[in-house]
């Protein structure tokens, strides 16, 4: 492999934002799951974690797509 390649580095940090972009889905969905077991859940605030999270998942496809190669079959 060439060191100098910048497609290389390109897709390391990918990778880096993916497992960031995970790792933050993840916390949110906790955040939902705690938010709805209360007795009066803040359905406002259980919107705007979904939508957050929902944004998060867009990102990582989109990201995974560059990361993933197409194959035409």
């Amino acid at each position: 492999m060439n060191d100098d390649d910048p497609s290389e580095d390109t897709g390391v940090a990918i990778e880096r934002r993916l497992a960031v972009l995970r790792e933050e889905h993840q916390d949110l969905s906790d955040a939902v799951s705690a938010l709805e077991e209360r007795p009066l859940p803040d359905l406002l605030q259980i919107a705007r974690l979904k939508r957050r999270k929902l944004a998060l998942k867009d990102e990582i496809v989109r990201l995974e797509d560059q990361v993933t190669p197409d194959i035409i079959a």
